[in-house]
């Protein structure tokens, strides 16, 4: 496949098959992601990345994909959007009562679906080159992987100043995939930027996570601390956290280039169990086999039944003053974990 008629033609029925497995969008990036790496290890000397130790341990790995994965020469870049219905998410998260989980998660575990797709694309190449030498790795934000950075060379979009990708016809409602191959494509023209002088992110974040254009603390940020902070939520960010019991979607909400996200035709990204309307009292009465049940198949289910009370319990300190809340609250504070019992107690102070 070194013949660079036939790589060109491989890579115009790459994207056809991408499109026929349900992506949205493919792109060709090459290897050299250095640009990024001085910027990357000054957010790390920062310890903006809190509990997440792996983006640490791996913050060289990140930027030589040939050593991620032997012989990788391109990537392809995936695009699969995931916004689940029309709604207006504002006016959700100023229903007090009721539970805000993020848009992402009210389907099925996206690592699940994409990695299913990824195979599939790749089962289609490994056809059409039929080379036994031929190397393929696939990834869905399960290894020191620079996504973003990977996606805008591969012209599927821009770094917003929020960090996440934006595209210009179709926002940021969407998971990102790769393929890492040993195959020489011809590579994609890098999107440009189109955030201008807009701060509306920034501006809307309700823990001030965006300390600056392009640069996220996520100690600050809602969705690190109700999903990969495994210890208590620091008593400054309480209130700020409001009714968003996993997740937040703020900074994708007020994004002006999200007017022209679409409704995704991925079946699995459409609400299961009716999770965009649970109350947060129910939420808090669910058992640990309950909160199996519901979550099995969903990306909310590795943060466990523990962490769930604690963002849960949080959450009920945030809505106004409630004799039945207070009671509610009061209810499970013997039968908790030392983590939960302090989450608890702190809601009911706000009810007292």
């Amino acid at each position: 496949m070194n013949d660079k008629l036939k790589l060109h033609d491989l890579k115009k029925k790459i994207k056809l098959w991408g499109k026929d497995i349900g992506f949205n969008a493919i792109g060709i990036a090459d290897t050299d992601l250095g640009k990024q790496k001085k910027n990357y290890h000054a957010w790390l000397k920062n310890d903006f990345y809190g509990e997440m130790g792996f983006l640490e341990k791996h913050k060289e790995l990140k930027f030589y994909p040939k050593q991620l994965f032997q012989g990788t020469e391109t990537i392809i870049s995936c695009r699969l959007d995931y916004l689940p219905m029309q709604e207006n998410m504002l006016q959700a998260l100023r229903k007090k009562k009721q539970a805000y989980i993020s848009r992402y998660a009210l389907g099925r575990d996206y690592h699940k679906v994409l990695k299913k797709k990824l195979k599939q694309l790749c089962q289609k190449i490994e056809t059409e080159v039929n080379d036994p030498t031929l190397k393929m790795r696939i990834f869905t934000d399960s290894a020191p992987v620079l996504e973003v950075e990977i996606a805008n060379k591969s012209g599927l979009g821009w770094r917003g100043k929020h960090t996440l990708l934006l595209n210009r016809k179709h926002g940021s409602w969407f998971f990102l995939g790769e393929i890492y191959i040993s195959l020489n494509l011809p590579v994609d023209t890098p999107a440009s930027a189109h955030c201008g002088s807009c701060s509306a992110c920034i501006d809307i974040c309700p823990t001030k996570a965006i300390i600056a254009p392009y640069k996220l603390d996520a100690r600050r940020c809602i969705s690190y601390l109700t999903i990969e902070h495994k210890s208590s939520i620091p008593l400054e960010f309480r209130k700020a956290i409001g009714n968003r019991i996993y997740g937040c979607d703020d900074c994708q909400i007020i994004c002006p280039w999200n007017k022209y996200s679409q409704i995704t035709k991925e079946q699995d990204f459409h609400v299961r169990n009716n999770l965009h309307q649970l109350s947060l009292e129910e939420c808090f009465k669910m058992s640990e086999e309950e909160f199996k049940q519901l979550f099995a198949g969903s990306a909310i289910y590795r943060i466990g039944h523990e962490r769930w009370l604690r963002n849960v319990a949080v959450a009920l300190g945030n809505i106004p003053k409630s004799k039945t809340i207070l009671e509610l609250l009061k209810s499970r504070v013997t039968l908790s974990s030392t983590m939960v019992k302090e989450h608890i107690l702190w809601a009911i102070e706000q009810h007292k």
